[in-house]
Parts: C-alpha cells; sequence; structure tokens
C-alpha cells in the first residue's frame, strides 16, 4: 500500500510533501474557481496556500501537494474532462498521434499502441479495457470550454503559454515509465485515484523530456495518492511516475503545463541580437572586421579579451534604458497562445463597436492582457538602412483549435508603427484612459490615426 502523507505540525516541507486541506466554496454553483482576474484564478487554484508563499518556497524548488475533501471541488474537477467525454470527442475527427495517443509502461518502458489515422471509440475503448492502454488526450482545451477558460486565464497570469493533458488510466496500470519534463507541471486530479512517486532531478530546472531507469531511482522522496479535487505541482526536472492502483475504478487526471523555453537563458539569446544590431549601427567597433583567418583556427581564446569589451558595451548600454528591446520571445508567446474566452460568437473580438475615436475622445485599452509591444526592424525592407518600427501584437483572432499543437502554421495578428509612435502608444498603455489629443506626436492626424488603428483591430474603446 502507498504510504499515506500527514502534514507536519510546522506547516513547512521537511521530507514528504505537505498534505494541505482546502475548503472551496462554490460561486455561483456554477465554479470553485474565482475568474474574477489572472491572479484570483491562480490564487483559487492553489489555495490555501498563498500565491507569496508559493513563488517564495515552492515555484521551481520543489514538489506542492495540495489534497482536499471537497465534493464541490471534486464535481467541478470531474467537469473539466471525464473517460464518457471521450465517445462525443471521438465524432468530431480525431487522429491517432495529433490528437490522442494510446500507451502503456512495460517493463520500465513506453509502449505505444497506436492505431492509424481516425480514432474510433470502440477501438480506443477495447484497447483501455482489454490492454489496460493509458489514453493520453492532447491539449484537450481546443474542445472543452471550461479548460480554455482555466488556461487562457494562466497564461495571462504567467505571461507564458499553458498547455495540457489528460490521462486515463486503467484500474492496475502504469501508462508512462519514470521521466522528468521540461515544464512546471500543475496536476488536478478529476476522477478515481492516482499513485504518484517523485524522485530528485538528476537536472535541476532540466530543459528537455528525458525517461529514466527505474534501476537508477533508488528510493522516492514523495509517495501518495491524489484523489478527485487534489492538485500537485512539481519544477521541471523532476523525476516521476504514477499508476492506478489495482483494484479501484480508472483515473483521470489533466496535467497543466507552463514555462518551457522560458529562463533567462532564453531571454537573453532572444534580445541579445537585436540589442548588437542597434549598436552595431552606433558603434563602429562593432562593424570592423574580425582577424584574418579567425573562422579557420581551432584555438579562439586569442579574441576572447575582445568579446568581453563588446559584452561590456552592451551592458552598460542596457544599463538604466526605458526603450522597448526587440523580442521573437513576445511575439511567439501572443502568436501561439488562446484567445480571450468568451461565451457566443465572439463578435466583441474581431468587429470594432461604439463610437469612432476622434481628436476630442477619451479612450483606454481593452484585451490589454492579451496584446503586446515589442520592436524591431522594418520588415518590408531588406537592406541594412532598416528602420526601427514598433509592433502591436495581439491575441483576439487566434485560433483555439490548433492552440499549442506545434507545427501548425499560425498567423500573428497586429499592427506596425513608425518608431516615433512608440512614446504615444505607452502613454496608451499605462493610463487607464487617456485624451487622443494629449498623445505624445506631432500632428492631430497622426494622433487620431493612431487611435483609429487601434480602434480597428478592438484594441481600444471610446469613453
Amino acid at each position: 500500500m502507498p504510504k499515506k502523507v500527514k502534514p507536519p505540525e510546522n506547516g513547512k516541507e521537511e521530507g514528504p510533501v505537505p498534505r494541505k486541506q482546502v475548503k472551496v466554496e462554490a460561486v455561483g454553483g456554477a465554479s470553485t474557481l474565482n475568474f474574477d482576474s489572472p491572479s484570483s484564478l491562480f490564487e483559487s487554484l492553489i489555495s490555501p496556500i498563498k500565491t507569496e508563499t508559493f513563488f517564495k518556497e515552492f515555484w521551481e524548488k520543489k514538489p506542492l501537494l495540495i489534497q482536499r475533501d471537497d465534493p464541490a471541488l471534486a464535481t467541478y474537477y470531474q467537469s473539466l474532462f471525464k473517460l464518457t467525454d471521450l465517445k462525443s470527442l471521438c465524432s468530431q475527427g480525431l487522429y491517432y498521434g495529433r490528437d490522442v495517443n494510446v500507451c502503456r509502461c512495460v517493463n520500465g518502458k513506453k509502449k505505444v499502441l497506436n492505431k492509424d489515422g481516425k480514432v474510433h471509440f470502440l477501438q480506443l475503448r477495447k484497447d483501455f479495457d482489454q490492454k489496460k492502454a493509458t489514453i493520453q488526450f492532447h491539449q484537450p482545451q481546443r474542445f472543452k470550454d471550461e479548460l480554455w477558460r482555466v488556461q487562457e486565464k494562466l497564461e495571462c497570469y504567467f505571461g507564458s503559454l499553458v498547455g495540457s493533458n489528460v490521462y486515463i488510466t486503467p484500474a492496475g496500470s502504469q501508462g508512462l515509465p519514470p521521466h522528468y519534463d521540461d515544464v512546471e507541471v500543475f496536476i488536478l486530479q478529476l476522477e478515481g485515484e492516482k499513485h504518484w512517486r517523485l524522485y530528485p532531478p538528476t537536472v535541476a530546472l532540466a530543459r528537455e523530456y528525458s525517461v529514466e531507469s527505474e534501476a537508477r531511482l533508488g528510493a522516492p522522496t514523495h509517495e501518495f495518492i491524489l484523489k478527485p479535487g487534489d492538485l500537485l505541482y512539481f519544477p521541471r526536472g523532476t523525476i516521476h511516475q504514477a499508476d492506478t492502483p489495482p483494484g479501484l475504478a480508472h483515473s483521470a487526471h489533466v496535467t497543466i503545463s507552463t514555462y518551457q523555453n522560458n529562463s533567462w537563458g532564453d531571454f537573453l539569446l532572444d534580445t541579445i541580437s537585436g540589442l548588437v544590431f542597434d549598436t552595431a549601427k552606433e558603434d563602429v567597433e562593432f562593424r570592423s572586421g574580425i582577424p584574418l583567418q579567425l573562422l579557420m583556427q581551432v584555438e579562439t581564446s586569442a579574441v576572447a579579451t575582445r568579446l568581453s569589451g563588446f559584452l561590456r558595451t552592451l551592458a552598460e548600454r542596457l544599463e538604466g534604458t526605458k526603450e522597448l528591446l526587440s523580442s521573437d520571445m513576445k511575439k511567439d508567446f501572443v502568436t501561439h497562445r488562446l484567445p480571450p474566452y468568451y461565451v457566443g460568437d465572439g463578435t466583441e473580438l474581431s468587429t470594432p463597436g461604439g463610437k469612432l475615436p476622434r481628436l476630442d475622445s477619451i479612450v483606454r485599452l481593452q484585451f490589454k492582457e492579451h496584446i503586446i509591444l515589442t520592436v524591431g526592424p522594418d520588415q518590408s525592407q531588406f537592406d541594412e538602412a532598416q528602420e526601427k518600427m514598433v509592433y502591436v501584437y495581439h491575441s483576439l483572432r487566434n485560433r483555439r483549435d490548433t492552440h499549442m499543437m506545434g507545427n501548425v502554421e499560425t498567423e500573428s495578428h497586429g499592427l506596425r508603427f513608425p518608431f516615433s509612435h512608440v512614446d504615444a502608444l505607452k502613454q496608451i498603455w499605462n493610463s487607464s484612459a487617456i485624451s487622443v489629443k494629449n498623445l505624445k506626436l506631432t500632428t492631430d492626424e497622426e494622433k487620431e490615426n493612431l487611435v483609429l488603428s487601434l480602434w480597428t483591430e478592438c484594441l481600444i474603446e471610446v469613453l
């Protein structure tokens, strides 16, 4: 039998993850989570742990287990996804590999049992019942509205893409071998019970997925049973495995993941090229040629001093700057994230409404959490004289049905303006409301054209 984990008296983790009791009251009888804002959603998701405590003690550091005995919360979790949903979902045209994986862990290795082509529910159920196979459903937020609602808010909260997978495992079976992931993981137990074992990372904050040999694992540092309504968090790199205990009903849980390739190292790689490009325009040293035959040499230690000098120049340029930095990560995030959650046809996201903005109008930004500002070279020019432009990208017209689906072609939505408009855009961004005539632009025509462009994209409203 798996070891039951009891909470230490001081509430701090020493060895096993602390067991927390939570009481969440339903809001209007419809949901146990608070969707008033991204921060309120996250707070309610990890309740009773305080957000400040979570990021100080657990985030990127160690696992957190929140065990709850709350029927209302368990019922809400079950509404996110359940085994019986598969029949109707299969009728919508699912495919093996793309939408569903069927697998089982055999002798410490993953055995994939996928068929070819379309998924048929009867075959899926047969593999589940007879072969004790786990059903892995990819990115269910594409189909399940409440998961869309949760993950869209979490993308606003983290400022990072948030994906999910559902795992449905029959009794007495295990779907995946011990492994670690390159994402921060939040697990919500939806149906049945799941036995979990966690092990210390061999690679802290890992940047890639890897399977671990069971012979190398040793004893787990944490072992427990998740029940409906429970939540488990662990950092990327945490080695883990989970199975459904024998003699019980099936288990279903959803793994919500975020912060893939979202480190300081990634941000440095992303921003440094734009910084070098801008500096080279102004500093002739950056445009001078490298030594003869440098690229042919085996040892390049002789140029280390010169490179260090260039890096110091870049660091001095960064110190104290308030300039927007060029960032492909920003564009990638906003291009691939979920659109805002809506009920109905979503007209408000694609068709501007209300009064046209004029010079005497008061305007304010809307859908701010779905908009990013960034700068970069004019992509319509292909010579060295490229002018810097300011770009406004948004996710209002993103496709929910392709969210987190890998190599699917995606289209960016937004506007570009001359760099001279950056201060006016910052004014709109930083103000709860602003008069058009007070925008920091030279002419009234520029002011009107700026707000009209934003209004046409449904990014501002006239008060």
